[in-house]
């Protein structure tokens, strides 16, 4: 399963600049942006009163970072993957809810992740973080895999799986036990998407319902752009030599989110094999299968963001079966042929949405 994401994956149509440019301003939709989880964040938003908004955004993915980013030594994320057996977290002894103060956004990607995880079945797992690291797609130091070491694959796989944690809420408190020793967890399948999300609270709870939020490329539109309609996105050409304003398609979010995940950019040479960052929880070897991108809309970025990822590791069969199973969410799919050439593959719902 990919913990690692491909970056951009999208572009915003019109309104935004490509990855890393400058975000034109919208004559009265002001532009909000700066950088997080190594990657930018752009929001457009209809707001009347801007004063401190800059601030509060930058404040707010600040302090999701400190409890979500491995990279980040003193992160709850981090705490818990170098304790030998447990991280205490400070919990609403009734609802289970993170306190104030505590740590509510570790605790809502990790309840956010077990519901995809039991969703697609294991296939989206953020205890891979072993066998990311192992590949040179982690936290720990980047380097390529010049000879496989299958024992030590299996050794780490063993590590896997979310059954292997328990959450334990007492009346002061609550505790994420490690079943197994070595377990360690990686949110960066499903951190940004929560990012997106916790944002569009935030802008809502300021009264705005116009708004375009994109975090790296997974975002949610809610209401109209400016001069009214849908907001536009571009679903990225998955090619490695293909640029971020080569789109495959262009296509209208309406109150919706939407995730791209795929296998294009992020990836390194060895030995003359190719290993991409989209690490199987099942095998504990890069994946690799006949679907180069997975993009899904959803009511959430967050579980857009992780399903992405989850139908990346299923390739095209399975992932379609599932995502047409799922309700409120649609996916649209780009797979290799066996001539070389790209062909797409949506679920039902996307079909009047794909024509306009």
């Amino acid at each position: 399963m990919s913990m690692i994401r491909t970056g951009a994956a999208l572009l915003l149509m019109a309104l935004m600049a490509a990855c890393g440019g400058p975000a034109p301003v919208h004559e009265g939709y002001p532009v909000f942006q700066g950088e997080t989880m190594g990657t930018y964040y752009r929001v457009t938003a209809g707001l009347k009163d801007t004063l401190g908004v800059q601030a509060s955004l930058d404040s707010l993915l600040r302090a999701l970072n400190l409890e979500v980013s491995t990279y980040i030594p003193q992160s709850t994320i981090s705490r818990f993957n170098q304790a030998d057996s447990l991280l205490e977290l400070s919990v609403d002894p009734v609802t289970g809810a993170a306190k104030k103060g505590g740590n509510p956004h570790f605790l809502a990607n990790y309840k956010a992740a077990l519901s995809i995880y039991e969703k697609t079945a294991g296939y989206f797992d953020p205890t891979v973080m072993p066998l990311v690291n192992y590949w040179g797609f982690g936290y720990t130091e980047k380097r390529k895999v010049t000879e496989v070491d299958s024992f030590l694959v299996d050794s780490l796989k063993a590590q896997v799986g979310m059954e292997k944690l328990s959450l334990e809420v007492y009346d002061d408190g609550a505790v994420l036990r490690k079943l197994q020793k070595g377990i360690q967890l990686d949110f960066s399948a499903i951190a940004k998407g929560y990012g997106v999300d916790l944002i569009g609270q935030f802008l809502e709870e300021k009264g705005c319902s116009n708004y375009l939020v994109d975090i790296g490329g997974e975002a949610l539109g809610k209401g109209e752009r400016p001069g009214g309609g849908p907001w536009k996105l571009g679903i990225n050409t998955p090619e490695e030599q293909a640029g971020l304003d080569d789109i495959q398609i262009a296509v209208p979010l309406r109150d919706q989110a939407l995730a791209t995940s795929g296998n294009y950019r992020n990836f390194y040479e060895s030995n003359g094999v190719k290993y991409s960052h989209t690490i199987s929880p099942k095998t504990g070897y890069p994946e690799r299968n006949t679907l180069l991108s997975a993009s899904v809309f959803a009511p959430s970025c967050t579980e857009a963001d992780a399903l992405a990822t989850a139908f990346m590791t299923m390739g095209a069969d399975k992932a379609f079966e599932l995502a047409s199973s799922m309700p409120m969410v649609e996916a649209y799919f780009i797979v290799s042929t066996e001539d070389g050439s790209m062909d797409a593959r949506f679920t039902a719902g996307l079909a009047s949405i794909i024509q306009q």
